[in-house]
C-alpha cells in the first residue's frame, strides 16, 4: 500500500484565482491614458537581469481600449506592439488582459493574432501580469512587476 502511495503520487494543488477590482478597466488605463514600466521580471522563480530594453520599455493603455509599447523608439529593441486590449476569464475564473495585434502572428511566430496576460494582482500603482513565453517553452511563466511610469523603483536595475 505504501509504495502505491509512493508511485501515485496523490496530490491535489488547487489553483488561487484572483479576482481583479470592479474598477479593473480604470485600474489599467485610468481615465484616459496609462502608462506603466517594467519594475521586475520573473522567469519562473529567477529574477531576470534588467538593462537596455527592459529598462527603457514602456506600455500604454487607453480607455479607449488601444494599447501600444514603446520598443520601437529604442535601439535594438524591436518593433513596437500596437493593438486593442480587452479583459477576459477563463472557465476557471482566472481573469486576463488579452491584447490582439495583428503584429503577433510574425513577431511571436505564432498563428494567433493575440496573447493573454493572466492578472496576478492590480492596483492603482502596480499590476503583476504573468505568460507564456514561447523562447521558455510552454511551462514556464514569466511574471512581469509593472509600475506606474513616474513611480521610482529601488533596485530595477537589477543584475545577478
Amino acid at each position: 500500500m505504501l509504495l502505491l502511495g509512493l508511485f501515485c503520487g496523490c496530490t491535489h494543488t488547487e489553483t488561487v484565482v484572483y479576482t481583479p477590482p470592479q474598477n479593473i478597466e480604470t485600474l489599467i488605463a485610468g481615465d484616459s491614458t496609462k502608462v506603466w514600466k517594467l519594475a521586475k521580471r520573473f522567469n519562473g522563480a529567477t529574477r531576470m537581469n534588467m538593462e537596455g530594453c527592459f529598462m527603457s520599455y514602456r506600455q500604454s493603455f487607453t480607455r479607449s481600449k488601444t494599447v501600444s509599447d514603446t520598443n520601437g523608439l529604442h535601439k535594438n529593441c524591436g518593433e513596437s506592439v500596437v493593438g486593442q486590449w480587452e479583459i477576459t476569464a477563463d472557465s476557471i475564473g482566472h481573469h486576463y488582459i488579452k491584447i490582439k495585434s495583428d503584429q503577433y502572428p510574425s513577431l511571436l511566430n505564432q498563428p494567433q493574432d493575440f496573447k493573454l496576460f493572466k492578472i496576478l494582482y492590480a492596483s492603482q500603482d502596480s499590476l503583476q501580469l504573468s505568460f507564456v513565453h514561447n523562447q521558455f517553452g510552454t511551462r514556464r511563466r514569466i511574471t512581469d512587476l509593472l509600475v506606474r511610469e513616474d513611480l521610482v523603483v529601488e533596485d530595477r536595475n537589477f543584475h545577478h
